[in-house]
């Protein structure tokens, strides 16, 4: 069996803009939501949320940035998909505060792809853990109405404050989410586990000194979080339970897509 055969029941296309080739996997229909996959890469637990977002009347549009679609999670994948992201790609900003990595831009234009075959009001975006600021940046592109950040986790706060109180957008797309959200009516979510070292307590204060109430943040305690190979960290994937709080904020997420991008 091969790893993706995980994503079956995915239409695959490959997706070029700027410099950019990467492979998209889409299913479902009406309004599209870009799902963008963490660490290691898009395994089959990200798969199961696209799932359950085409479940829900979206189209899920999942591209594959880094790692092999479809292989399920490990330690090691994961420590190698790191390295790859850090040491060989030039598309990611891992350290740097105040600037979003050049492959959002591939992503804006995915977003305009996908609202151009998929209609409605706009285009859903969530991106996780090392991806989890993308879907905040990609708000300069006018067709995104819907952003989602899981357990944003960069830039890496290690032994930084700055870091760790820091988010990565540009001073120029933070304030074009703020200009949207007052002139639009839109809003964002921002999910973590609240015992999580990699999305910082100063993270989520600083969403919310940023954005105000247009920053809806969903924080879990660890007793909701299903047992996993590292401590609670993935709200949407890994750490997901069948029912209880985590089990909400994955239909918290769902719904705020559906409403936001209904035309």
């Amino acid at each position: 069996m091969s790893y993706e055969d995980a994503l079956a029941g995915y239409e695959k296309f490959e997706f070029t803009d700027g410099p950019w080739t990467r492979p998209v996997y889409k299913k479902g229909s009406g309004p599209a939501v870009i799902i963008i996959h963490e660490m290691p890469g898009l395994h089959p637990l990200v798969v199961r949320f696209a799932d359950h977002v085409a479940d829900a009347g979206l189209t899920a549009y999942c591209p594959s940035l880094f790692g092999e679609p479809g292989r399920p999670i490990s330690r090691g994948y994961a420590a190698a998909s790191m390295l790859q992201a850090i040491c060989i790609r030039r598309e990611f900003h891992v350290w740097s505060t105040k600037t979003s990595s050049p492959i959002v831009a591939w992503l804006r234009a995915l977003a305009r792809k996908a609202h151009a075959e998929c209609g409605g009001r706009g285009v859903g975006a969530v991106g996780m853990c090392f991806t989890g600021g993308f879907a905040l940046a990609m708000m300069t592109e006018p067709s995104v109405v819907a952003p989602v950040l899981s357990q944003p986790s960069m830039p890496a706060a290690t032994g930084s404050k700055k870091r760790a109180a820091g988010f990565d957008a540009s001073p120029a797309e933070v304030a074009c989410a703020k200009a949207r959200f007052e002139a639009e009516d839109l809003s964002m979510i921002g999910l973590r586990y609240k015992s999580d070292i990699l999305v910082p307590d100063a993270r989520f204060e600083t969403y919310r000194k940023t954005f105000g109430d247009r920053f809806e943040a969903i924080e879990l305690e660890d007793a909701d979080a299903a047992p996993a190979m590292i401590p609670p960290h993935s709200v949407l994937t890994l750490h997901l339970k069948p029912d209880g709080p985590s089990k909400a904020a994955e239909d918290r997420v769902i719904q705020f897509f559906k409403e936001r991008t209904a035309g």
